[in-house]
């Protein structure tokens, strides 16, 4: 998988973000597939770059005073169509590695080096009674490793992981922000990964996601969605509880933490159980309001949306929170992705609605669809053209659902 690049700004679309891969998670794109009911938007791509020191933040303060700053706000344009059962990102191996090596330097150097010794001890100061130091070396961690590969598998190696895990519950803020952010930068390694979520790690994030602060929360959110990319992490996350603190970020939270929530909604909605818990935790109401452009997060809610069209709670809480107008919209004025997706909902809300086939008809979806139908994405017209089709249907007396 590609290292995810968060410092100072310099994201793959120029954005800012603070010490942690929230950003670029949150710039991950969300890739419509086909899968097999052929109207999920079913995959994410990421889009990750890397600056100069080749790490993943946007990282201002000294390790001392790690603190919140601005972080970049969005997806990437680009897409790519996968099917419904492809991972996310290349999937770690099934088996978890207890030692983590992908870099034959790390492997093979016999003498530590100054950064491993650093590293080493920085990680027994995790364990440490006092407040002060704990929290200098989670500083301290959160900045190595977001600076390159390497760093990333020697603090895992050096037993890292669930010493972090365990700070997440930590009754300094500061300390909980650190370790939160250093676990999504530690993540981006795909053993990690599997390292992260073997260490009961889920739990505390969503303790963080409900407790922490505004930076923390979002980097919690953001943490979620990577350790989601194990298709099996996308069944514990939500059986665990974190739906409900995720959609109440995409409600209330900052702008950086709507979309961070954003994407660890779409990716956890990929799961056909989490759907009607995402439903039923009132997403569909956030979702469409997102959908005002001004928000910033078309794509992104539209891609979430066309997911929950799949269910008919789904359905029911589109067609009550007025999301068939602005679906009708973004068919009509969105990105080749918005488009591709709304049209993918609209044809779940018709083909099992009269009532919702009706509503879409007065919205005047026909001649944004006739256009779609002639020079969308192949996954558009596919649905467009299958919409336009149902339509000259029941003009001529074959009936649908009610």
């Amino acid at each position: 998988m590609p290292n995810v690049s968060r410092t100072n700004g310099s994201l793959s679309h120029g954005h800012n973000r603070t010490s942690s891969a929230s950003s670029t998670l949150s710039n991950a794109n969300f890739s419509q597939g086909i899968p097999g009911d052929n109207n999920e938007a079913s995959s994410l791509v990421t889009a990750y770059s890397i600056d100069d020191s080749g790490e993943l933040t946007s990282e201002r303060q000294s390790a001392a005073t790690l603190s919140s700053a601005q972080r970049e706000p969005e997806f990437s344009p680009r897409f790519e169509t996968r099917s419904r059962t492809q991972s996310i990102w290349r999937r770690p191996s099934d088996r978890f590695v207890p030692r983590i090596v992908s870099s034959p330097a790390v492997e093979t150097r016999a003498i530590p080096t100054a950064v491993e010794i650093q590293i080493q001890k920085m990680v027994q100061d995790l364990k440490s009674t006092s407040m002060e130091e704990q929290r200098d070396a989670t500083a301290e961690l959160r900045l190595l490793a977001k600076h390159n590969m390497d760093n990333r598998i020697v603090i895992a190696n050096c037993g890292g992981i669930p010493l972090l895990v365990n700070l997440l519950r930590s009754t300094d803020a500061t300390t909980q922000e650190n370790a939160v952010t250093a676990l999504l930068n530690l993540s981006i390694n795909d053993n990690n990964k599997a390292a992260i979520g073997n260490a009961d790690a889920i739990d505390p994030l969503i303790y963080v996601l409900e407790s922490g602060t505004a930076e923390a929360k979002e980097n919690s959110a953001a943490t979620l969605f990577s350790l989601s990319v194990i298709e099996d992490n996308k069944v514990k996350i939500g059986r665990s509880g974190a739906i409900q603190p995720l959609v109440d970020l995409l409600g209330h939270g900052t702008p950086r933490g709507k979309k961070d929530a954003a994407t660890a909604l779409f990716n956890l909605s990929i799961f056909h159980e989490n759907k009607a818990r995402i439903v039923q935790a009132g997403a569909v109401k956030y979702l469409v309001e997102l959908m005002d452009p001004a928000a910033g997060m078309v794509d992104k809610a539209v891609a979430v949306l066309s997911n929950l069209a799949t269910i008919h709670e789904g359905r029911a809480a589109i067609g009550q929170e007025g999301g068939i107008p602005v679906l009708v919209e973004v068919v009509e004025l969105g990105s080749a992705r918005g488009k591709e997706n709304a049209a993918a909902a609209l044809l779940q809300l018709c083909t099992n609605s009269s009532r919702f086939c009706n509503m879409v008809l007065q919205e005047g979806a026909v001649p944004p669809l006739v256009a779609l139908s002639q020079s969308g994405t192949p996954r558009a017209k596919e649905k467009a053209q299958a919409l336009l089709s149902y339509f000259r249907n029941q003009r001529h007396g074959n009936g649908g659902r009610g």
